[in-house]
């Protein structure tokens, strides 16, 4: 099976210069925790609902006037939409990563595939599972 039968597409990217607030509203109306960050056409980065929490509020910035350019996750981590599903997991284990973008042939981000896609739309739950144990190891 392929990446690209198992991804959710139509993902929204967030403005590298938007707040903090509207990137968390924006999460709570997609009910999603992480968006793409973009500047301009290019995709730069990632910002999860706990980057907000531990590299934004925690530290006291101010949710109106901190930009995501200071908080945000820069690289990307993706799959290829034409890659094995196996391949997907083997990167989020070695990077340790719950969710990948996923990028079409010209290095578009067309989507994006979570450990719970992998497992539940591949039918696979030994799959979830073996990803997540090697997710969830501390960082060497």
């Amino acid at each position: 099976m392929l990446v690209k039968d198992v991804i959710t597409r139509h993902l929204k990217t967030i403005d590298s210069q938007a707040s903090l607030r509207q990137a968390a509203a924006m999460m709570r109306e997609l009910d999603v925790g992480l968006l793409p960050v973009s500047e301009g056409d290019e995709v730069v980065g990632v910002i999860t609902d706990r980057d907000i929490t531990i590299r934004g509020t925690a530290v006291g910035t101010a949710p109106d006037d901190t930009p995501l350019s200071r908080i945000y996750s820069p690289g990307v981590v993706f799959a290829r939409e034409d890659d094995d599903i196996a391949a997907a997991a083997e990167i989020m284990e070695e990077r340790q990563v719950r969710r990948l973008l996923v990028v079409d042939g010209d290095d578009r981000c067309v989507g994006i595939v979570s450990l719970g896609d992998l497992a539940l739309r591949a039918g696979d739950d030994g799959l979830g599972g073996e990803i997540l144990q090697q997710v969830s190891k501390p960082a060497h």
